[in-house]
Formats: C-alpha cells, sequence, structure tokens
C-alpha cells in the first residue's frame, strides 16, 4: 500500500532531476498545483485544476513515467487529468459499477399471483421488462393501495432484466431513500455525483413515489434525473398509492412527465385471487394443501383479503396457532376460529329498522363489497355468495315473498331468489363455515 504524498513528493524531486535545466522552474511550479490521486502496480494518476497545465504535464510524460520507474521499480503508465474530468470519469465509474441494485430476488412474474385486480398490471410490467424504454411504457406507473403487489412488480421488472439482458444498469430504491440521499449529498456537497450515479442507470425503479410530496429540492434533483433517463431512452417505473395527478404538493411539471407514458392500476384482491396466493403461501412454507381444510383456505380469502400482507399475516397467525396448540392435527375451521376469535368484528346497526336494504348493507360490509355490486348483474365468485346470503336473510328475517326480493335485487326473477335461498339452506347444513357467516352476519343487524 502506497502513500501516495510521499511517493508524489519523492516523485517531483526525481523528475526534477530529468528536466531541462531551461524548464525547470516553470514545470515545478505548474507541479505545486497536482495531485497524485491514484497509484497501483500499472497506472497512476495525477489531477490538476486547468486543462492548460494538463497540455503542459503531457509534454512530460516521458519523464513522469521514468521516474515512476526509477523509484518504484517497475513501469507504471501515468495520465493526466483535470480535477473535474477524474471525478466524472473516474469517481462516479467507480461508484456505479459497485452500485448494488436493491433488487429482491424472490420476486419475480412466475411467482406474481394474476388475477382480474391485478392483470393489466402485471401485463403492463411484463411488456415493460422484455422492451424496456419503449416509449409508451415510460414511464410506467402502476398505482393503487399498500399491500397490493406494487413492489413485487417492480421487482419483478428488474430481476427480468437482470436475468436476460447483464450488461443493463438497475437501481430499485423507494422515494424516502431517495430523499435521504439527497439530503447527505447536499450536506456532503456531492449532490452532482449522485445525480450522475442515477443518470448512469438504464433501469430506474422508485418505490412508492407519492413521498416526494412537499419535499421541494427532491422535486427538483428527481426532474433532472428523470429528464436525463427518459431523453436517453433509459426506462422509468414508479409506483403510487395514487394517480400521480392526484398526489398533492409535487410539482405540476413532474405530474405532467409521470402521466406521459402509461398508468396502471392495482385495485383490491377478488376471493379466488385470494384463495391463489394462500395456496402459493402454504407451498412456500413446504406445506401440502391437504393439511389444511379447504374451508380454511376460503374463510382466510374471505376474511383477510384487504391485502396480501393482511392475507399472509393471518396465515402466519393460524400456522403459528396450529404448532402450538393443535398437537399436529389437520388445520380444520373450529381450530381456524379460534385461531381468530378475538379478530373477527362486526359493526352494528342497532335501532335501525330492519329492511332489505339494511340487509344488503350488513352483508356487504362483511364482505368488503359496496350495495351496488351486491345487486349488480356480477356473476364473480364472492360477489354471487354474498348476494345469494343476503337473498337467504331477506326471506327468514323478513318473510318477503321470491318476487319482492327479486325486485329489491335489481328486478331478479322470483325462481332465481328461490335457487339461492335452497342453495344456502343447503350449504347451512353441510358446511360449518356458511353457519359461521350467517351467525355473523345476523349479529350485525340485530344486536
Amino acid at each position: 500500500m502506497y502513500s501516495l504524498n510521499i511517493v508524489y513528493k519523492q516523485l517531483k524531486d526525481k523528475i526534477y532531476e530529468k528536466l531541462n535545466e531551461n524548464n525547470k522552474s516553470f514545470y515545478i511550479d505548474c507541479f505545486d498545483e497536482t495531485e497524485l490521486v491514484h497509484l497501483d502496480e500499472k497506472e497512476a494518476i495525477i489531477v490538476t485544476p486547468y486543462n492548460f497545465n494538463k497540455s503542459l504535464l503531457f509534454d512530460v510524460i516521458t519523464e513522469i513515467n521514468d521516474s515512476f520507474f526509477d523509484l518504484l521499480s517497475q513501469d507504471v503508465s501515468c495520465v493526466i487529468e483535470t480535477t473535474d474530468n477524474y471525478r466524472k470519469n473516474y469517481i462516479i465509474d467507480t461508484i456505479t459499477k459497485d452500485l448494488s441494485d436493491n433488487l429482491l430476488p424472490d420476486y419475480s412474474f412466475d411467482n406474481f399471483i394474476e388475477g382480474p385486480s391485478n392483470k393489466e398490471a402485471k401485463t403492463a410490467a411484463l411488456t415493460c421488462a422484455i422492451k424496456p424504454g419503449e416509449k409508451f411504457f415510460n414511464p410506467l406507473v402502476i398505482y393503487g393501495d399498500s399491500g397490493l403487489g406494487k413492489t413485487h412488480l417492480l421487482h419483478a421488472i428488474g430481476n427480468h432484466i437482470k436475468q436476460n439482458d447483464f450488461d443493463k444498469k438497475i437501481l430499485y430504491i423507494t422515494s424516502l431513500d431517495f430523499v435521504k440521499e439527497v439530503g447527505k449529498s447536499l450536506r456532503d456537497n456531492t449532490i452532482e455525483e449522485y445525480k450522475n450515479q442515477l443518470n448512469s442507470v438504464d433501469i430506474l425503479l422508485v418505490d412508492d413515489i407519492q413521498f416526494l410530496s412537499g419535499k421541494q429540492k427532491s422535486n427538483e434533483i428527481f426532474f433532472t434525473i428523470y429528464n436525463e433517463l427518459f431523453n436517453n431512452r433509459k426506462q422509468v417505473v414508479l409506483t403510487s398509492d395514487r394517480p400521480p395527478v392526484q398526489i398533492k404538493d409535487i410539482e405540476d411539471r413532474l405530474k405532467t412527465r409521470f402521466s406521459q407514458g402509461l398508468s396502471v392500476t392495482i385495485s383490491s384482491l377478488e376471493f379466488e385471487t385470494a384463495e391463489k396466493i394462500l395456496e402459493l403461501k402454504l407451498k412456500n412454507h413446504n406445506l401440502d394443501k391437504n393439511s389444511i381444510d379447504c374451508d380454511v383456505i376460503s374463510f382466510i380469502a374471505k376474511n383477510f383479503s384487504t391485502d396480501v400482507r393482511n392475507l399472509e399475516g393471518a396465515l402466519n397467525r393460524l400456522l403459528f396457532y396450529s404448532i402450538n396448540f393443535s398437537k399436529g392435527q389437520k388445520i380444520n375451521l373450529p381450530l381456524a376460529l379460534e385461531a381468530f376469535k378475538d379478530k373477527l368484528e362486526y359493526t352494528s346497526y342497532a335501532n335501525t329498522e330492519l329492511s332489505s336494504k339494511v340487509i344488503i348493507k350488513a352483508v356487504a360490509d362483511y364482505y368488503n363489497l359496496t350495495e351496488k355490486q351486491l345487486i349488480s348483474k356480477s356473476r364473480t365468485k364472492n360477489i354471487t355468495t354474498a348476494r345469494h346470503i343476503a337473498m337467504y336473510l331477506c326471506r327468514i328475517h323478513l318473510d318477503y315473498s321470491y318476487e319482492k326480493i327479486g325486485d329489491d335485487f335489481g328486478g331478479r326473477d322470483h325462481t332465481t331468489v328461490l335457487s339461492a335461498f335452497e342453495k344456502i339452506e343447503r350449504l347451512l347444513k353441510e358446511n360449518e363455515l356458511y353457519r359461521k357467516i350467517i351467525s355473523d352476519i345476523e349479529k350485525i343487524f340485530t344486536t
């Protein structure tokens, strides 16, 4: 390991000896403002603040290289650079070579469960990963509530590109980390280096862009970085909890940039998608799906499907409860009900006169649906099941005719209501889960 200051002092003495007497004082003044910034077995880098000095030093490059050999007994090739060029071409290159992409390898398109709520977002993300930089997809903005898979898709894009194009530089970063890095760089007076670092990437993946809200300096710097990347056909992918135009306290010019590509949304999980996610999570836990009753999967999917994190948390709770309290028996519905007995509480509709509208609202609330969805023509499984339960409850609690119930549910034929009633009546005899569901909903509008 060389001490650069000591070596350079000795080196300048050697150079002085080799210079023509007429040039000694002139070149020594030139060397006074230089610095040896790098030295290894093959290369040395000397920097000077001025281009004029750089030219003068090139005139004596032979003497410099010979002096290195005399001092170190090895051939060292010397590079003369201005201070600005050294910072731009050497320091930043070193930083970007060591730049971690921050990608989580477990997130891929293969293990992203697709459903109606996220199909558009997955398709756009995959297309973007296959053809990064295409104008139509740049930037790609994926927005929706927390926990629905936006971050998964960001990492999946990065991992797909990483596996198929080794030369691409990829960076995943949250907007909060970006704001922190901007603040640190401003304090350290290295903001240009940081901007150059981000400008060097080919794929920039930014999570939760809404947290740029109110950060004026970060807005300004991100704007310049985005423009540089976009103009060079580099791919930018952003996620947000809302459409870009709805992000408050963010510059209008940034909103305009974010809106010039493609924006897609992810909405709440459907019942079937939640079930598929749970089955995948069981597989990841190395559990055979036969070790858990299908009624339990349906139970968790129905009650904890607000987002993927909630689903995973509920499954982890159930598995923990099973390990500690079930003595190794198969996970069945009674065990699940016991595990979540303190989690299933619903709002009471006390002092409200009972009507079909009240029952429809109670069932909709229980299933996290809207009343409009419940009486719509939709045949999605979870909506259909909720609708049949609501019809059944109207029949037994209000003693309405099938014709009257059909009218209250969007003008349906009385035979449709009869069929729904008989189906739920049969399921109540066969399936404990349905008895639990009916009991829970009845508590909503009867207590």
